[in-house]
This record gives structure tokens, sequence and C-alpha cells, in this order.
């Protein structure tokens, strides 16, 4: 009797053990199309390679090395973006990949092409080094000598007197584009929000490296990272709303659980019956995006952060960045929300009526260039908000072609602000620009180029991507939204236009700034601004039926 029940207890144990084995046999091997990925791994690999560059690449040499390394790795980047749009990956080909992660269609390679191709521009403006004076006999960049010293204390002297210089922007660009090309290919939440991490965090760092007024920079960087960190926590928040009421981060299984069309499950019924939890959850995603979008009310952040960044750095924010979460915001809205139209488009009708109005008027007031840009980027993101509220496919393709546009002349504005010079460095202040176009007159007209195409005036890319974007909005029922549009835009044309006055037809002041000869990086990147603008502007055709070609989202 006693052996019996002695045993027992053993062969109980003996059993839990045995059949725990089985089970590891049931994990499956994730599934990854790396050739359909290959843009974002080139990017990434790139930016990894860029570290190890700056580890062991002598001191002298690593400013060539990361220059070509990232010029190079973008370069492949956009030839892979290319070969996936030939093999129709962007058309009849289109499909989720990476097990549901991130989406490959038309939409997303068009945006991905974009960005790549800003941040190639952005390189060379990164690169620029003529544009100050020498120090202690060597080439200086718009970059702090050192990131980690104290402004104005002697480890920043001593890096200055060494000659150091922070080529680690580079491998920091390459990670915010890497980040920028999966944000708006991504297909769940989860993976929206890493990719938001990742370009973002590059940029906190980017914002904080001015080589010239460090403190204005790192209060920038630092009232970015903290408006950051909010606009992320709502990120988050809402995914975890959007997540208990449909038991999914996958953006198709939320949109069938939105339309019911999901198979109804008992954990299912119980949170589809409770709409605050979808409602409160889709506010929140959205303010998320808004925020990097610079949406009114979610746009205090951008004037002090375009002031006081570094301008290339500027101008690769004010392009990119916008470029990667409309593209997010438009497949958010499109793929996941197309059941809730009626629940979101009036909300982003009054956001999109208070972006257009506030970025308009305000701008009127600024006596600074940078800060006049910035207010003119929130305006401009209003008008981008009257094509996504379209909700039409050629709201999309309105949308996509008025990114590429606005994403170029934004580049080259901010490349001829950093020509304007004085002893200080970049001479910002309005005032300082009078009689720019005696002293020299090509940089005064390439900069009115710029302007004009920001007001949309006809033959600018400006006026093409405007109109496309109104007619749109008009087509799909908003045409007050399209009324208020033009109206705005004809507040900012004045503005613009003033600027325009006071380069050409004020007189110059004896100790106005000077005009830097730039090195043939600057001129490119102006150059290239100049010619998108232009040639949008006359011959916009084939790029609005590619843009068109591009506006189909899978799901």
């Amino acid at each position: 009797m006693s052996a019996s029940a002695s045993a027992a207890p053993g062969s109980a144990v003996h059993s839990l053990w045995t059949a725990a084995a089985p089970v590891a046999d049931k994990i499956p091997a994730p599934k990854i199309e790396y050739a359909q990925l290959s843009p974002v791994l080139i990017v990434f690999g790139a930016a990894m390679v860029g570290i190890l560059v700056e580890a062991f690449v002598p001191r002298r040499s690593r400013y060539t090395s990361q220059v070509v390394l990232a010029v190079v790795g973008l370069a492949a980047a956009f030839a892979a973006v290319v070969a996936l749009a030939e093999k129709g990956y962007g058309t009849t080909k289109a499909h989720i990949a990476a097990m549901g992660a991130v989406a490959v269609d038309g939409p997303a390679l068009f945006l991905q092409g974009t960005i790549l191709l800003v941040g190639i521009v952005a390189v060379f403006t990164f690169a620029e080094r003529r544009l100050d004076p020498k120090a202690h006999g060597r080439h200086v960049d718009s970059f702090a000598a050192q990131g980690s010293a104290v402004p104005g204390g002697e480890q920043e002297k001593a890096a200055v007197r060494a000659g150091f210089a922070s080529t680690e922007v580079f491998p920091l660009l390459l990670f915010a584009v890497g980040g920028m090309l999966v944000f708006p290919a991504a297909n769940d939440l989860l993976t929206l929000f890493v990719a938001l991490e990742v370009f973002s965090l590059p940029l906190y760092i980017l914002c904080a490296l001015a080589r010239r007024n460090r403190l204005m920079s790192q209060e920038a960087a630092v009232k970015y990272f903290l408006l950051g960190a909010f606009s992320s926590a709502f990120l988050l928040f809402g995914i975890a709303l959007l997540y208990g009421y449909s038991g999914s981060v996958s953006y198709s299984t939320i949109s069938s659980v939105i339309d019911g069309t999901a198979k109804t499950t008992p954990a299912l019924a119980d949170t589809t019956g409770n709409d605050a939890l979808l409602l409160i959850g889709l506010a929140m995603v959205t303010v998320g995006l808004l925020f990097k979008v610079g949406a009114v009310p979610f746009h205090m952040w951008t004037p002090d952060v375009y002031q006081g960044a570094p301008t290339p750095v500027t101008g690769f924010m004010a392009a990119a960045t916008k470029v990667a979460a409309f593209g997010a915001l438009l497949r958010l809205l499109y793929v996941v929300l197309p059941g809730m139209r009626w629940d979101w488009r009036p909300v982003m009708w009054g956001v999109a009526i208070l972006t257009m109005i506030a970025g308009a008027v305000i701008a009127v007031t600024q006596t600074d260039v940078k800060r006049l840009l910035a207010y003119s980027s929130i305006a401009h993101a209003g008008f981008i908000l009257a094509g996504v509220i379209a909700t039409t496919p050629d709201g999309i393709s309105s949308v996509l072609f008025y990114l590429a546009a606005y994403s170029f002349v934004t580049l080259g504005a901010f490349a001829v602000v950093t020509l304007v010079r004085d002893a200080n460095g970049e001479a910002t202040h309005l005032s300082r620009w009078a009689g720019l176009g005696r002293r020299s007159p090509l940089v005064a007209a390439v900069f009115a180029v710029f302007l004009l195409a920001f007001a949309g005036i006809p033959l600018t890319s400006g006026f093409a991507g405007k109109f496309a974007v109104f007619k749109a909005a008009a087509q799909g029922g908003a045409m007050p939204l399209v009324i208020v549009g033009v109206i705005s835009s004809a507040v900012a044309a004045f503005f613009y236009v003033r600027v325009i006055v006071l380069m050409f037809f004020s007189e110059p002041k004896a100790d106005g700034p000077s005009v830097a000869v730039p090195s043939p990086l600057t001129s490119t990147a102006i150059a290239i601004g100049v010619a998108v603008t232009l040639v949008l502007g006359l011959a916009p055709q084939y790029f609005l039926d590619l843009a068109d070609k591009a506006s189909v989202f899978v799901r």
C-alpha cells in the first residue's frame, strides 16, 4: 500500500515533464521578402557601415568616407525602389510583406522614392564646408565640432582647434531616412510606432548640433524631444485602445472589425459594442500623426525647432518628415478607417481650416526667414490636408504629387538661406535681406523662384500641386475648404511677395550681409530644387500620371 502511494507522485511528476517536450516543434519560421524590403535594408545597412566608419576609420578620412557612403547608399536604395516599381510591385504585384508588417504598393514606393531623393539632396547640404571662414586652417561645416562638449567650454574650444567635425551626422541622417521609408509603408500599428521612433530620435540629436547659436540649437532639440515624446505617448495609447477594440494591430483586421466583416468571437462581441475605445483610440493615433505633419493645434514645436536647428537639418526635416507623415496618415485613413469616413472627415475639416488660416496669418508677422518658412510649412500642411479629405483616388494622387513638389522647393529654399551670412553666421533676420537682389542678383532670383512656388504662382510646381489638391477636394465635396484654401493662399502670397520686394526694391545697407560662395554640393542642391520647381510647373502631366498610377493602396 505504501509502495504504490509513494510511486504515484513520481509518475505524476514524470508525466508533467514529458508532456511539455513537443511544443518546441510548433514555432513557425518568419517569412521575410528581402527583395521587396531591399530599399529599407540598403539604407539601414549603409547606416550601420557609417557607424563602423566612425569607430575604425582615421578622423581625417571620415568626412569623405561618410559623404560617399551616404550618397551611394541612398542612390542604391532609390535604384531598388525603381526596380520594384518596374516589376509591377506598385500596381499588379502590390502585396503585404514581412508577415503583414509592411505594405509594398504604389503609394509606399512613390513616397519612398521621394524620401530617398530628398535624402540625397540633403546629404549635399550637410556636407557643405565652404560657407564659414576656415577655423585654424581647416574647412568647417554647419555642425558642432564635438556634440558632447558644453557650448563655449574648454572642451569645445579644444575640439575646434583640433579641427574635429561631427561626421556622425551622416549615419544619423541615414537612420532617419530608414525610419521614414518604413513609416508610410507600415501595415500594422506596432511597425508604425517603431518606425516613428527610429526616424524621430536621430532628428532630435541632429537639431542640437548647430556649430553657431549652440544654446538655441540645444533648446530647439529639447523642445522637439519633449513635445515629440508627448506625441509618441498619444500614438501608443491610441494603439493600445485600438488593439483593445479589435484584438489586433493589423490594419486589415482592424478595418474588417470596424466594417463588421470580421469573424465574431465572444471577446470581440464584448469590445466592439463599445465605440468609445475605437473613437478615442483613433483620435489619439491621429493626434500623433498630425504632430509630425505640423498641423494646428499640434504645430507649436515647428517655428522654434526650424529656427534653432542647423539650417541643413531644418531643410531635411521640413521636406522629408512631411512626406513620411502624410504617407502614414493617408494609409491610416484610407486603409483602416474607410468605414468611419463620416466620423473623421468633419474633424479633419476643422484641422485643415485652422492650419491653413493660422499658418498664413501668423507668417505675416514674422521677421525671421526661418520662422517665416516654418509658418509657411504649417499653411502647406493645411493645403495638403484638403487633398487627404477628398477621400477619392484623385485625392491620393494629388497629395503624392504635392508632397514631391513641395519637398524640393523647401530643400532649395533652406539651402539658399545658408548662403546669406554675416560675422555671426547666417543672417536670418528679414531686415538683413534688404537689397540682396543688388548685392547678389542670382541668389535673390533663385530665392524668388522658390517663394513664388510656395505662393502657388502659375508655371511653378506650387501652382500645379495646389491646383491638383484643390480640384480633388472640390470633386470630393469639400468646396468650402477650397475657398478657405484660396483665401489663405492669397494671404500667404502677400508675405512671399513682401520678401521679394524687400530683396529687389530696397536699398542695401552698408553693413549688410554678404553672400557666401558655396561649393558644388550646395550649388547642386539648389540647382536640383530650381529644376524640379520649373519642370513640375511647366510640364507636370507625366508626374501627375505617375502619381495617379501609384495611388492604389493594397489591403
